[in-house]
């Protein structure tokens, strides 16, 4: 026999017929059920995938040092083979933009898998759910665990539980925090107990952030915090696939017996098992039509599917499906607004790439002078300057400076040697050799270049002030 969700009688129209509330509008906390099936089987490998890249990548070396890290004390953001400085955040902007365009078209093709499969909340809330699933048992276990009064059992399956999710967070807080600070030395000083002050306070509330919202908020975060939820609803169309139940098929829903003609009862498919509510990490009926509260995590999905498998009926009453294919025409997957999501997102991707490859190495930063101008023992006119380079490359470099003007020459070192990641504010001064036709107020162009590369270069414009010549 398949078991039924508790019920609440809030009003009659037939007094067989009690209305129920499901989870999520019966407030309280959330069961689920436990469930296999082929969403459940991709849920679990992207949440692997997921896991093994955010917990491994920070642990990897590259040349002698940590391989992604974002020293925001030295504005130096490594990211295997490349640094990445201040000067390069527009690369960052393009990448976040990138990724929200990239969010936009699996909205408009599959409306909210993202949240279902890859978002952080909702795969450190299955793990949560997991460690519930192995301290206190199963959805009925659990469900009489809350209803029991205090005893030592209940305080040792409690307590195993929060101490899981207390080990998951903190490992997930030095995880994070490790792509900030060097994560070997973040973990030796957190086992001898010596983390600085400031690494124990980010530790410990992102340790905190993480056991409140995937231990105790949950669905919460989704319905009430994310914004995605709230503007998802506009970039659907009838033709984006989400999961839904079709009503066609199943309706009228009633049980009935393995084998029987539920045709000639006047019955749908649909059993009215509510085990797609059991197993709704929202609490959920999604008989009831598209919710805000859906991830689009397909539970639903696998568990009607083995009910169906059971009673001999085709599979499919709840599937992703369109709302065109729901009223029995054709999915169109090349439509407008999803190939103009796609193409810009080629285009942003392929800009992406270039400026990546086309990123100088090399950076040169000219300050003038407070000082206007002034005479040298020659009787010339000079202007000071400060030139930062900053060496972008891995690999130590050698800079030769030049002024590309006849008019100026350039005093100070003509060549300059910086190891790698190497950052150093040089003194020149600018003389003025040639007074017939140049103005009181010039532009004159510095340029730098790499001796070993003639490829990496860079150019800075800077202003010339001179007495006005009469």
């Amino acid at each position: 026999m398949t078991e039924r969700i508790p019920t609440r009688i809030i009003e009659t129209v037939d007094a067989t017929k009690p209305v129920r509330l499901t989870p999520a509008k019966a407030g309280g906390p959330i069961h689920t059920r436990s469930f296999s099936g082929f969403f459940r089987n991709a849920r679990l490998v992207v949440g692997g995938l997921l896991f093994a890249l955010f917990f491994g990548t920070a642990w990897l070396n590259w040349n002698g040092r940590q391989a992604v890290l974002w020293d925001l004390g030295a504005r130096q953001f490594h990211v295997f083979g490349t640094t990445f400085w201040p000067q390069d955040f527009i690369l960052l902007s393009a990448l976040l933009i990138i990724a929200a365009f990239g969010l936009f078209f699996i909205t408009v093709l599959a409306g909210r898998v993202w949240c279902g499969y890859a978002c952080p909340q909702s795969t450190w809330t299955w793990v949560f759910m997991w460690a519930e699933k192995i301290t206190e048992g199963d959805r009925n276990q659990r469900i009489k665990l809350d209803a029991a009064s205090w005893s030592l059992n209940k305080l040792l399956r409690r307590g195993a539980k929060h101490a899981i999710w207390l080990a998951v967070s903190l490992l997930t807080a030095v995880a994070f925090i490790g792509y900030f600070t060097p994560v070997r030395e973040l973990a030796i000083g957190l086992l001898t107990f010596s983390l600085d002050m400031e690494v124990a306070v980010w530790v410990t509330l992102f340790a905190a952030a993480t056991y409140l919202n995937a231990g105790w908020l949950r669905e919460k975060v989704c319905l009430h915090m994310c914004p995605y939820s709230r503007f998802q609803s506009v970039m659907f169309d009838a033709n984006t696939l989400n999961v839904s139940y079709d009503s066609t098929r199943g309706e009228s829903r009633g049980p009935r017996k393995k084998g029987a003609d539920h045709r000639a009862q006047g019955l749908g498919d649909c059993t009215d098992c509510t085990m797609c509510v059991q197993v709704c990490p929202t609490g959920i009926d999604i008989r009831d039509g598209l919710q805000l509260d859906c991830v689009s995590c397909g539970a639903c999905i696998d568990a009607c599917d083995e009910v169906m498998d059971k009673m001999g009926y085709a599979r499919g009453l709840i599937r992703y499906a369109s709302e065109q294919s729901l009223q029995g025409q054709k999915t169109q997957l090349f439509r407008p607004r999803l190939v103009g999501y796609g193409l810009v997102l080629l285009a942003m991707i392929g800009a992406f790439i270039w400026a990546l490859e086309e990123r100088a190495l090399v950076s040169l930063d000219v300050t003038k002078d407070r000082t206007l101008y002034r005479e040298n023992t020659q009787g010339q006119v000079e202007n000071m300057y400060t030139l930062k380079v900053i060496n972008k490359a891995q690999q130590e470099q050698q800079y030769a400076i030049e002024l590309n003007d006849a008019n100026f020459e350039l005093q100070g070192p003509k060549l300059l040697k910086l190891a790698a990641g190497e950052i150093v504010d040089v003194p020149y001064s600018v003389t003025l050799v040639n007074e017939r036709g140049v103005a009181s107020t010039s532009d004159i162009r510095f340029s730098i270049r790499s001796a070993d590369d003639e490829s990496v270069r860079d150019s800075v414009t800077s202003t010339f002030i001179a007495p006005v010549i009469r």
